[in-house]
């Protein structure tokens, strides 16, 4: 362990310190209307075309990362199977916010218990989300259970157990400045991923 003093755990107790921020994205009416039958598939939609935008710089910024490059081809699919055009789509506030702050990650200033964290918490939002939708007694359209099921499913959440053990480890060793670097990307996902999620709802 580094000067920091950083707890092997501190991926949990962020969760626990931040619970509202963190139940704000994972518990987001948006997600909840989903869970409970009540969606309305255009808001579905325009999650479905803001999520996607520019993903050629995605794909740039998050190069060799198999997995997300995998996520960007479900999403061109989803989005042709909902008849929405990506080309015809330009970026909402809340996107663009998103877009920057990952393009920051090129900067090699960044370090790698701050890009473990934030790619840990990416995941485990849209994980914890769309498991809810899929809990017993959900009354999810039919329609959209492949959409919950790719992210809710058993396995992603193990996925997302492993990378928050790797975030956990790095934690454990970094500097106290770095751990506050990570705390503070760690609730900057959380504000955007609400911001996404107000998306399906809003045109800003």
């Amino acid at each position: 362990m580094d000067g920091g003093g950083v707890e092997a755990a501190t991926t949990a107790a962020w969760m626990a310190r931040h619970r509202g921020m963190y139940e704000r994205a994972t518990r987001h009416p948006f997600t909840v209307s989903i869970r409970d039958g009540t969606v309305d598939l255009s808001a579905f939609r325009r999650w479905l075309c803001c999520r996607q935008s520019d993903g050629s710089d995605m794909e740039i910024i998050l190069g060799g990362l198999a997995s997300l490059s995998d996520e960007l081809s479900w999403f061109k699919k989803e989005a042709e199977k909902w008849s929405v055009n990506l080309a015809e789509v330009s970026p909402l506030k809340s996107n663009t916010e998103y877009c920057r702050f990952l393009q920051s990650f090129s900067e090699p200033e960044i370090s790698y218990v701050v890009a473990i964290t934030t790619f840990w918490i990416i995941e485990t939002v849209y994980q914890d989300s769309f498991a809810f939708c899929i809990e017993e007694g959900n009354k999810t359209p039919p329609e959209l259970l492949g959409t919950c099921q790719r992210w809710g499913s058993p396995e992603f959440k193990q996925y997302c157990q492993s990378l928050q053990r790797i975030a956990d480890r790095c934690l454990a060793e970094a500097s106290a400045d770095a751990a506050r670097s990570a705390e503070e990307a760690f609730l900057r996902v959380l504000e955007l991923e609400i911001g996404f999620w107000d998306m399906s709802s809003s045109r800003s």
